[in-house]
């Protein structure tokens, strides 16, 4: 059996193989990312050229040191593809994202492509979402009263603002994150509209309708590629 590390690798692998010369792609954050841009930066070495759009700090300094041009999403007009990683996957390809604190801008990039491949181990999927606390990014003003309304919903059992160093943690955009454990989500799109609706929120790691494919390495070494739409 393989170890973790080397099942990202191989999806990462796997995930070079759809980039083509020219193309403006964006770029996720996250483990198995990190193996998709470390083969890209080989490519590069061999000639191919890529334009990449990052949805963090981390991402644009890997593709920097790989050689990827990096340019600001205002400046593109269409993302070909997406390739980032997820949480939670299920059956139907909706996604719980969030884990590295870079949700909001990966879904605006997301938004902006053509395509979202998400690129994962098989330990992402699952039969319904949830069991990975849901992050919820909110503005710092008033997020204690954010967290009352959650909780409120009756579904959601804690929520857990997030910290690093014992600091609280701020995103590339100067907000919190919220972690909320709903332990299960029955209705994903009606629990992001709901949220949607609080004050205070900015955005949800509910990816709902947004993956078109998911590339999935597996211990035996086999990787595999689902299309959802």
């Amino acid at each position: 059996m393989l170890p973790q590390e080397e099942i990202k690798k191989n999806a990462g692998t796997y995930a070079a193989d759809l980039i083509k010369n020219e193309m403006v792609i964006g770029l996720g954050t996250g483990t198995t990312v990190y193996w998709f841009i470390h083969e890209l930066s080989k490519r590069v070495e061999q000639g191919l050229k890529v334009t990449g759009v990052s949805t963090s700090e981390q991402s644009a300094q890997l593709a920097n040191k790989a050689g990827i041009i990096v340019s600001d999403l205002n400046t593109i007009d269409r993302l070909v593809l997406t390739i980032d990683g997820a949480d939670e996957i299920d059956p139907q390809g909706q996604l719980i994202k969030g884990g590295g604190g870079a949700l909001l801008k990966e879904k605006i990039v997301a938004a902006a492509s053509e395509e979202l491949i998400i690129i994962a181990d098989g330990s992402k999927l699952v039969k319904q979402l949830g069991k990975f606390p849901l992050p919820v990014e909110v503005v710092p003003f008033g997020y204690k009263q954010v967290i009352k309304q959650i909780i409120k919903t009756g579904i959601c059992k804690k929520v857990t603002l997030r910290k690093k160093d014992d600091q609280f943690f701020i995103t590339d955009l100067n907000h919190y994150i919220l972690d909320c454990e709903f332990e299960k989500i029955e209705d994903a799109s009606s629990l992001n509209n709901f949220l949607h609706h609080i004050p205070g929120v900015v955005e949800t790691g509910l990816f709902i309708n947004m993956a078109t494919k998911a590339i999935v390495g597996y211990e035996d070494g086999r990787v595999e590629m689902t299309r959802y739409k």
